[in-house]
């Protein structure tokens, strides 16, 4: 697929890789490689810096992070807020909870669209039983796997393979030979890697 295709339109948009064509993020192929910066007919005449722009262009590079439509990361929110604690903390604590989040840390997929694809398509098993909720939340103690079919545990080898050498997140184990991973904690703060300033995103919702 070509630079132009929509989801390389958003890394643009926001200016920062949002890593969602798996491993040609990585390479001289990547979008903001080639067009570093925002799509469509005179992209710096278009721009007007405000304090309401900044905290809207946080929210937007957080949600296409983790692929989240904006009613269900309105509901992260309320969520968040309603927990015991620092509200921005909270939500990203959820957003790393996700089911199709820690698919994707776990190595079974190269990004986090075939994460959902993954789940979506019922390949993946929370303790024994079957789950298509990308959004479910895991609890330490739970045990994620992939499916018996043989067509799909391959390709999640050969995604295994590529992302070998990626640091796993101290908040998951994995066996890659058995394909199968356990939560062993509740992810904190410092396992959400992606730059991202919270604080202007509570701002902006909570108006």
């Amino acid at each position: 697929m070509s630079c132009k295709t929509s989801v390389c339109k958003l890394c643009r948009r926001e200016g920062v890789k949002l890593f969602l064509k798996a491993s040609r993020c990585e390479t001289s192929k990547c979008a903001l490689s080639k067009r570093n910066f925002p799509p469509g007919q005179h992209p710096w005449a278009r721009t007007r810096h405000s304090e309401y722009r900044t905290q809207l262009r946080e929210k937007q590079r957080l949600k296409r992070f983790y692929g989240v439509p904006d009613r269900q990361f309105s509901k992260y929110f309320e969520w968040a807020s309603r927990m015991a604690g620092n509200t921005g903390e909270n939500l990203l604590v959820l957003l790393e909870r996700r089911l199709d989040n820690a698919v994707f840390a776990l190595g079974f997929t190269t990004s986090r669209r075939g994460a959902r694809q993954l789940v979506t398509h019922g390949s993946v098993y929370i303790n024994g039983r079957r789950c298509d909720v990308p959004s479910a939340q895991l609890r330490p103690g739970d045990l994620v796997s992939v499916g018996p079919r043989e067509s799909i545990r391959k390709h999640v080898k050969e995604a295994l393979e590529q992302r070998s050498s990626y640091p796993m997140p101290a908040w998951l184990e994995r066996d890659a030979a058995a394909v199968e991973g356990r939560v062993t904690a509740v992810p904190g703060r410092s396992d959400v890697t992606f730059d991202i300033r919270e604080q202007l995103i509570v701002e902006l919702m909570s108006k």
